[in-house]
């Protein structure tokens, strides 16, 4: 029986940010793909400030920021009528503490593509058309069956299989919430005449209801929602908007759902991103809070398996459950509300873990234990990110005395003047300067 300690389900975003947060740290993995191919789709195209700088710390920031561009401004038809407006969210600039304020959007097959060449290059791979049929949920391993044939034994198991995940079903346990629209969406990639790619196109009056084209960066392609028959797109957009699809290159029908797990582990096995909730598309919340959970696993799993206490990755449920609720919530309300609005609501940058068994100590400023730490210039011209960037955890040693403990997924562990020369299972990276008192 082939073994390795973390046997990781799907290879989206969530998988992919998983594996790499293991691959970096040297644990050993193995990363399955029910699907044949990539995908190739837009799906969840925006990017919110957090996870870019999640990006950042896993060195594809600079491909990300390549791949893609600013949200356009709104363009809305009614008959021979056309008016521009704003945009989702306005462009702002970086600041000391905010290096990467914008939404930013790049097609998920895109960052997909950039997450699987890094993990190429940390050595790691995922293996497609290699699905999970059944797995047991052990005292002290999963012993899980492949559609390969083969039998693997793992310390620990990862449900990142989506919205329908294998995981979540032979767990048993069921996405419980509500659906929020009758009526199934359809998103597709698609080309499209006479149409400038400036512009985020919007027939808010159609037959169909409100139909979007919104023109996808260094692609050809826009993506269309709307309320119409996959089946039937080409014929559909024509009649709405008088504008000629001469390609649809990917599809997918889905509907407006809020609904979530009411746990995100048994035993050894847990579940991350869409697998444990899923969003509506309002709010760019479903990719971005899949690849945090993430974030937030990887660094904990990887200590455990080198023998910290277990204990630790209790704290995964404990944290990322209540974010999920949270974020659900928000992507409810903007969708029933039709809201346009983004900004500090939706980048994710004031999500925080302040009640975590691991944050513990004072306030500094404004910062509390459990936030996310901002970046800042330091006295010797560095950026703290450049200090955070990598797998340890960082303590900030301020000239007054005080001690900002920096976990290794850059949210605040403690405050005070205690020292910790290790933290997270890697010797801790000791930074002395005076900060902004944020």
């Amino acid at each position: 029986m082939y073994e390795k300690p973390v046997l990781i389900v799907g290879a989206g975003p969530t998988g992919l940010t998983l594996a790499l947060e293991l691959a970096r740290r040297s644990v050993p993995f193995r990363l399955i793909e029910s699907a044949a191919t990539p995908f190739e789709g837009s799906r969840g195209k925006g990017i919110q400030p957090r996870t870019l700088e999640i990006f950042d710390d896993l060195g594809v920031i600079d491909q990300i920021l390549a791949a893609g561009a600013l949200y356009p401004k709104f363009r809305f038809h009614a008959g021979p009528l056309s008016l521009r407006a704003g945009s989702l969210d306005p462009a702002k600039k970086p600041t000391e503490s905010v290096p990467y304020p914008n939404l930013w959007m790049v097609a998920q097959a895109r960052t997909e593509a950039i997450l699987r060449d890094r993990l190429y290059a940390l050595g790691g791979r995922a293996e497609f058309a290699t699905a999970l049929q059944t797995f047991t949920n052990n005292a002290d391993n999963v012993e899980a069956t492949l559609s390969t044939g083969e039998t693997l034994r793992a310390s620990y198991l990862i449900g990142c299989d989506g919205g329908k995940s294998t995981v979540r079903k032979t767990l048993g346990l069921l996405l419980e919430g509500e659906g929020l629209d009758e009526k199934p969406m359809v998103v597709a990639d698609v080309e499209v005449e006479g149409l400038n790619h400036q512009d985020w196109h919007i027939w808010p009056l159609t037959e169909v209801g409100a139909l979007a084209l919104c023109p996808l960066p260094n692609t050809p392609f826009f993506q269309l929602t709307a309320k119409i028959p996959a089946e039937n797109i080409e014929p559909a957009v024509y009649k709405a908007t008088g504008h000629r699809v001469t390609r649809v290159a990917w599809s997918s029908v889905y509907q407006p759902a809020v609904r979530m797990v009411n746990r995100f582990r048994i035993g050894r096995v847990f579940l991350a991103g869409d697998a444990a909730h899923v969003h509506p598309p309002t709010g760019g919340q479903g990719l971005n809070t899949g690849i945090q959970d993430a974030y937030n696993l990887g660094w904990k799993l990887s200590h455990v398996i080198r023998g910290g206490p277990a204990s630790l990755i209790d704290t995964y449920e404990s944290e990322r459950l209540p974010i999920a609720a949270a974020v659900l919530g928000l992507s409810k309300r903007l969708l029933q509300t039709r809201s346009i609005k983004r900004g500090d609501a939706t980048n994710q940058l004031a999500l925080h873990y302040r009640t975590s068994p691991l944050s513990s100590g004072d306030a500094y400023g404004t910062l509390r234990p459990g936030d996310r730490m901002p970046d800042a210039r330091l006295d010797d011209g560095t950026r703290l990110f450049d200090h955070l960037r990598g797998t340890h955890a960082t303590e900030l040693a301020t000239p007054d005395g005080t001690c900002i403990l920096i976990r290794p997924d850059g949210y605040i562990a403690h405050i005070g003047r205690t020292r910790f020369p290790e933290y997270g299972g890697e010797p801790t990276h000791l930074v002395t300067s005076s900060i902004p008192h944020h």
